[in-house]
């Protein structure tokens, strides 16, 4: 689910992992029209990197 909101609208998922700066930057971005593109893949590799953090402290924590 996060991964279609971070294609359809990036700016708004860096509100769900809790980067709500990024997310005002992200969404200054994409209100360009060329910006859409950069603003989506940015998103797409956030979210993969908050993936892979919550994966650490699970593995971390038990």
């Amino acid at each position: 689910m996060r991964l279609l909101l971070a294609l359809l609208l990036p700016w708004l998922q860096f509100f769900t992992i809790g980067r709500p700066i990024a997310g005002i930057i992200c969404l200054l971005l994409q209100i360009t029209v060329i910006g859409w593109i950069p603003a989506a893949i940015w998103s797409v590799y956030a979210l993969s990197q908050y993936k892979t953090d919550q994966k650490i402290k699970k593995a971390m924590h038990g």
